[in-house]
């Protein structure tokens, strides 16, 4: 889906306050995720009213899946990171949306999950802003 063209989609209001917008991919739209503690981007599928990965075509899922593989690959050459972590959970945030998160051993909550792990350190917005170019560059 183009920018600026929604075709029935509306972003989670939290997706939206937590996240800065980075990059429109095939199907997703990249946001990175306002958490300094770990380098974490979210990958969100433009169709509406998906909570699942199995409610998307064949097609969709394909593209979901060649979509994760790019942004995990950018994110671990970018950070150097140890481990990325992958997720759809949606307990809370129902749309679907992935995870896509470096982690390194040592930083805060390691080896478990980011998730429940203190309350969200935001960036400094130059940072935050910085870091989203980085990634867009690395695509």
């Amino acid at each position: 889906m183009l920018p600026g063209s929604k075709g029935g989609f509306e972003l989670d209001q939290r997706l939206e306050s937590e996240s800065l917008p980075v990059a429109w991919l095939g199907l997703c739209e990249l946001r990175i995720r306002d958490e300094r503690r770990w380098p974490w981007l979210l990958l969100i599928p433009q169709r509406p009213g998906v909570e699942e990965l199995h409610e998307l075509t064949p097609l969709d899922q394909a593209m979901l899946s060649f979509e994760t593989n790019l942004v995990s690959k950018a994110l671990k050459e970018l950070t150097d990171c140890t481990k990325i972590n992958c997720a759809a959970l949606g307990n809370i945030v129902r749309q679907l949306h992935v995870h896509v998160v470096a982690r390194n051993e040592g930083d805060p909550g390691w080896p478990g999950p980011v998730w429940g792990n203190g309350a969200r350190e935001a960036y400094r917005r130059e940072d935050l802003h910085q870091l989203a170019e980085k990634v867009r560059q690395r695509l």
